[in-house]
């Protein structure tokens, strides 16, 4: 190795020893509480911190200072441990929780604090390593530091010894990392010994090695509570951080073989040795992704680190994300079925939902189709609706249905090799579905931890698959009611045409010959034809207006509308202001004015007199209806006329009026309405001006 790739990769291994010292440090300082262990072991992690930065400065700054900086920090890190594996040695066989009183140091702990400064001392050579071998220390000195770790491992095993059967689960992991440190380094000063000088190689490593045991402590301290930090592994943290080290132990093993191969393989050894690491590299990505090393590993981490087989506040949150990251009803039933899959390592499974007084398959994930329907009244459903139970389907066949009282299941269920579990769907009382797990990645032991937990995980599926099916019939049934309502002005509308129709027909024996009337006649069928069509349009699209709006001369609508219904009981007097615009859609305002010129016919009586004004008003175009007709009484025009399916006509649907209100409305207008019983009503529309100016709310009164 060249000096230069020698420093970068020390600088690295050392240099994650600082990083991962100073977060561990960093939390626990975050979950501090009072306590002389904890005050120990947060000192013990600081002043490895410290060491590891002189390891970096070694190399950075290469010198005789820097060398005897680093070898004391290191002697006092190896007294600061000693003395929070003392503390904790003292209290092993105790069965109460932490004083607030630190526990003495023993007088050999004292001496061997000095005798690790003395050895420091005497290891303060000018060059630990290069071709420069006259400094060289004595070998006794080495044997001083190899004494140090030799009584670290001892302290260990009396501390895993010593402790209460049901406190070494809590302090395995601190005895399993400070014993991997402490053997690291007998073997790091054996070597010394065994050659009388130290091993690069070795040194660089032992940065890195310093700095996997983190996890192990880390574990430890949120096992143990009488260390009084607070302090939380994530069970993710602790999968991925066992996965790394089987990935990097199997690695290393595959190097050490690679290391033998080319030593004693001869001119094929690198060639070998290159394929084998390749081969290696393989087989880690390929064990790495497969869902069933991984569910292996999770359920071994599970057993083995923790005393709960879930880390709930995960497997919740996994839970709910599963569920809401999908908005329509078949997709979030795919993801129930995932989401309790999920809990239990399965790979898949099938939902059934009630439809019709039977459960069908509505769903399914990784699993064959089954298109056999289950009965309301079957055993099945009997049997959960009654219970509520989990079914272990290699239970219930391993005791013949024995832990199932009164429970057969049906045939395409028992021909099913690939169901494990069936998990009800309850809300309330009632059972609404069912979901059929497939058999696990790895062998899951079904106890009343994963029990309760599917349980209560169903019941959240239940209720939020209830509360998407509700949605959406509420968003059809609302499709519905728009459809019903469109509807209703469409009808409205006919009903105006089939009155336009008719007077034609019922004036067509009369002036049949009458060469205007027939004009009128073929203009009058257009335009219904047109009317008509744009309607089927409007059924298709909705009620909003295919068109734009764009700027539409209101007095030629007007004439066109009032020449359509001249001839009725009252003569149509015009009084039209050339010029005026307004913004909106041809049809639709030939429907308004044609409803209000109608509303105000079919008022008056034979002999009356109705007006229709166009004119401006400021900003405004103002298109103002006046009859002499039967009138309204205040309380109807304020409580009853724009109120959809209110209406005073015998025959009248109450569709017209509110109609053109909603849509005068939508083009920044109102409509304004004066009528007097028995004296006749004068309806006001004011419109926003075509040429771009918005209606004023000062122009828009009621007249005197």
């Amino acid at each position: 190795m060249t000096e230069s790739a020698f420093a970068n990769v020390a600088l690295w291994s050392y240099g994650l020893a600082v990083a991962g010292f100073s977060a561990f440090a960093l939390r626990l300082a975050l979950g501090w509480h009072e306590s002389a262990r904890a005050a120990l072991l947060l000192a013990a992690t600081l002043v490895s911190v410290v060491w590891a930065a002189s390891g970096m400065a070694v190399i950075s700054w290469p010198s005789t200072t820097t060398w005897l900086a680093s070898v004391l920090c290191d002697a006092f890190r190896y007294a600061i441990w000693f003395a929070f594996l003392a503390s904790v040695l003292k209290g092993a066989g105790e069965d109460h929780g932490v004083g607030s009183v630190s526990p003495p140091l023993p007088r050999w702990f004292v001496a061997l604090f000095i005798s690790g400064l003395v050895a420091s001392v005497a290891l303060s050579e000018r060059q630990p390593w290069g071709p420069a071998l006259e400094h060289l220390p004595p070998t006794w000195a080495y044997g001083a530091r190899l004494g140090l770790a030799i009584f670290g491992l001892v302290v260990v095993e009396q501390l895993l010894r010593r402790a209460n059967p049901q406190a070494r689960w809590a302090i395995r992991p601190l005895c399993v990392g400070l014993a991997g440190v402490f053997a690291f380094d007998l073997f790091f000063y054996a070597n010394a010994m065994l050659f009388g000088r130290l091993n690069v190689d070795i040194w660089v490593a032992r940065g890195i090695a310093n700095a996997m045991v983190i996890p192990l402590i880390a574990v430890a301290t949120a096992r143990n509570p009488r260390w009084t930090i607070d302090m939380h592994m994530s069970r993710g943290v602790v999968f991925h951080s066992t996965a790394l080290l089987v990935s990097g132990a199997f690695l290393l093993a595959v190097a050490a073989a690679g290391f033998f191969v080319r030593y004693f393989g001869g001119e094929w050894g690198r060639a070998v040795q290159i394929v084998l690491s390749f081969a290696a590299l393989l087989v880690v990505v390929f064990v790495g992704s497969s869902g069933g090393f991984r569910a292996k590993l999770r359920v071994f981490v599970s057993k083995h680190f923790f005393s709960y087989r879930y880390d709930y506040r995960e497997e919740w949150l996994r839970f709910t994300r599963t569920l809401s990251s999908e908005s329509s009803l078949h997709g979030v039933q795919e993801r129930t079925i995932m989401a309790l899959a999920n809990l239990v390592e399965s790979p898949g499974g099938a939902l059934w939902l009630k439809q019709d007084n039977a459960f069908r398959q509505v769903a399914r994930c990784n699993i064959p189709s089954i298109t056999f329907v289950e009965p309301s009244d079957g055993s099945l459903i009997r049997f959960l609706s009654r219970t509520g139970w989990v079914i272990n389907l290699y239970e219930y066949a391993a005791s013949s249905g024995d832990h199932y009282p009164d429970l057969v299941l049906p045939e395409w269920l028992r021909e099913s090799a690939a169901s494990w579990l069936i998990v009800p769907l309850v809300t309330g009382t009632d059972l609404v579905g069912f979901v059929v797990l497939a058999k696990p990645r790895t062998a899951i032991e079904v106890n009343w931890e994963v029990l309760d937990l599917l349980k209560t995980a169903s019941r959240q599926a239940a209720s939020f698959l209830g509360h998407i099916a509700a949605t959406e019939a509420l968003l059809e049934s609302g499709k519905f009611e728009a459809f019903s309502r469109m509807s209703a002005f469409v009808v409205h509308d006919l009903k105006n045409l089939v009155a336009q129709l008719s007077l034609m027909l019922k004036n067509s024996e009369r002036h049949r010959d009458n060469p205007e009337f027939q004009h009128d006649m073929l203009t009058t069928v257009e335009h219904v034809v047109g009317r008509m069509h744009h309607l089927i349009l409007q059924l298709r699209t909705g009620t909003t207006p295919v068109e734009k709006p764009r700027v539409t001369d209101l007095e030629a609508i007007v004439r066109r509308v009032c020449a359509g219904k001249a001839g009725q009981v009252a003569p149509i007097d015009l009084e039209l202001t050339p010029g005026i615009t307004t913004v909106g859609h041809e049809d639709r305002l030939d429907h308004v004015i044609g409803h209000l010129v109608q509303n105000a016919l079919d008022a008056t009586a034979t002999g009356g007199s109705i007006t229709v004004k166009l004119g401006r008003d400021g900003p405004c175009a103002v298109l103002e209806v006046t009859d002499t007709g039967v009138g309204m009484t205040p309380e109807f025009v304020r409580d009853r006329l724009f109120k959809p399916f209110e209406t005073s006509k015998a025959d009248g649907m109450g569709i017209g009026v509110y109609e053109s209100a909603q849509y005068v409305a939508s083009l920044g207008g109102q409509i304004l309405v004066d009528s007097t019983l028995g004296a006749g009503t004068r309806v006001r529309v004011v419109l926003p001006s075509g040429d771009g100016a918005s209606p004023a709310s000062a122009h828009m009164k009621v007249p005197a």
